[in-house]
Order: structure tokens, then sequence, then C-alpha cells
């Protein structure tokens, strides 16, 4: 909807629409049709090791078995014209890579297992590299960085980068991986990242009410709610029976006609094309659950 100039999406219009937490799925599996308990603080950093949620166990497993590889990447870049204060860039990148341990997580095996770990002091450091590219290397320049592949075991998922394009202007490039960020996660990011450039170019730092919870507490309350595999009256279980149930017997892959034969190899390359449903269709989208903005 945004696409249209001077329109945006209001709140209140998608307060109506199920969400997640109410789609129909969950009404079909008795005792599900209910709000689970609100997530809280849980995490005491007594050990800064922590189970992974299941989407980091996916894309944690991807990046080990894919190796190097920038497909679950995700860069955000700006054209920044006027004066750019380098070492208040550098400060405000460290107070948010302070405020958000996500940021500041790596995924290492201990004992066999990978688990998050939380990286406190001098090794949370994200440098602000400075390079300087020109006009006509500058989106090469982009393009190579925001493919430069993490190594989750051993990389802070977050890279920063102001290229200098010419007096004045430049081209800041942040490079988040997908295991520590998702598209709900960018706007919020940014927002702090500006809060705290303003307030750092003024002198000052950033006067943030320490945030009630991080990733670590919804990870240890998504375990706690969803319960054991092992154990057949928890979430987790009743959920899996229901879903392999509902998709047992669909192909494993869609027989769709294509304009051109599929590769041997997966190119990671994609694009974007606008479209637009009817009320009607909308309608029945949300009724399965799913919001279209």
């Amino acid at each position: 909807m945004r696409k249209r100039p001077g329109e945006a999406v209001r709140a209140s219009g998608c307060e109506r629409l199920p969400t997640a937490r109410s789609s129909r799925p969950l009404a079909f599996i008795p005792g599900l049709a209910h709000f689970f308990p609100a997530t809280r603080p849980i995490f005491e950093g007594v050990t800064p090791m922590i189970p992974l949620s299941p989407g980091q166990q996916r894309l944690w497993f991807i990046n080990r078995f894919e190796g190097a590889s920038g497909a679950y990447n995700s860069p955000v870049a700006f054209r920044l014209r006027g004066r750019v204060d380098v070492g208040a860039l550098q400060a405000a990148l460290m107070d948010v890579v302070g405020r958000h341990e996500s940021l500041r997580t790596v995924f290492p095996v201990v004992d066999g297992v990978p688990c998050q770990w939380v990286v406190e002091g001098a090794d949370s450091f994200v440098e602000l590299v400075v390079e300087e590219c020109g006009v006509s290397g500058v989106g090469e320049a982009v393009s190579r960085e925001a493919g430069r592949a993490f190594d989750v075991e051993r990389d802070l998922p977050v890279r920063a980068r102001l290229f200098v394009v010419g007096p004045d202007e430049y081209v800041f490039l942040v490079v988040l991986h997908h295991i520590a960020v998702d598209g709900w996660s960018v706007a919020p990011l940014l927002r702090d990242l500006s809060v705290a450039y303003g307030a750092r170019v003024g002198g000052g730092v950033p006067g943030w009410v320490p945030l009630p919870v991080q990733y670590a507490d919804y990870t240890l309350w998504q375990r706690e709610v969803l319960g054991s595999e092992a154990d057949p009256e928890s979430v987790l279980s009743r959920q899996l029976e229901y879903w392999r149930g509902v998709l047992a017997g669909l192909p494993e892959e869609l027989a769709l006609p294509f304009d051109r034969s599929r590769g041997g190899v997966a190119s990671f390359e994609g694009g974007v094309v606008w479209g637009g449903v009817d009320a009607g269709v909308g309608r029945r989208l949300a009724g399965l659950g799913v919001i279209v903005v």
C-alpha cells in the first residue's frame, strides 16, 4: 500500500485481522484457543550460553551446510548528503549493539550442541569501516560487501561500512545476518541508530530505558510455552501432530509451469513484483491467518 505516495497502513485497520497467535490452525487443537502467557525476562545472565530458537537452528544449519554464502544477509543502504561525524556514527553503532543483545550474539558449538553466546566487552566491538570508492565504484562496492558471508559461529551478525562517494556524499551500509534480524527488526534498529547518532553528535548519549526483554528471554520463553516434543501433551507435539495430518500426502514440489527451466544450482537471485488483490481475496486470506499489508 505504501507504494502509492501519500498512503500509509493504519494500525487500526490491522488490529481487526487475525494474528499468528489467533490464527485458525490453533483453534482446531483442543486447549490451544487461548493467548499464550506474555514474554517476560527469564535469562539472568548467569551463563552466556542459551539454546537456539527453532528459527535460529534452521539458519545455523544452513550456514554450516552451505558454507560461505550471503544468501541470508539483510543489507540496508542509505545515501547521505552533508557532513557525517564518523566518530559519532561509530559511537552510535556501538550504542545500538550494546542495547540489542541479538546484534552481539554468536552461535558456537559447545559439547556438540549449537548455542547462543552473548558477547560482552571489547569482543562486541563492531568497527565502522570507512572506504573511499567514488561514484563509479559505489554500486560494485555495496554489492560486494552486502554479499560477503558471515560465519555465524564466530562473526557478530552485523557489519557497517561508510563509503565516501564524493565531498559530503556517502553511502552508509549496514549488513545483518537473518539469524539475528528479520524484516520487522530493521525499522526499530534504524530508529535506535538515528536517535543514538543525534545524541552523540550533540555530545551526549541516548537516554534509553533498558529493554524489558531480549531475544534470549524470548527463546527461553518459547521453549517453556511450547514444551518438549517428547511430551505428547505439549503444545509443540500437538502442533506437529496437527500439521502432519494437514500436510500428509501433499507433493514435495509444487508442479507449477515455469517460463524457463530450473537451474541445477540455486542462484539466490530475486526481484520484486508489485501486484494487488481485491477486497474479497484479502478477506479470504485474512481468514486463513495471513495479514495482507
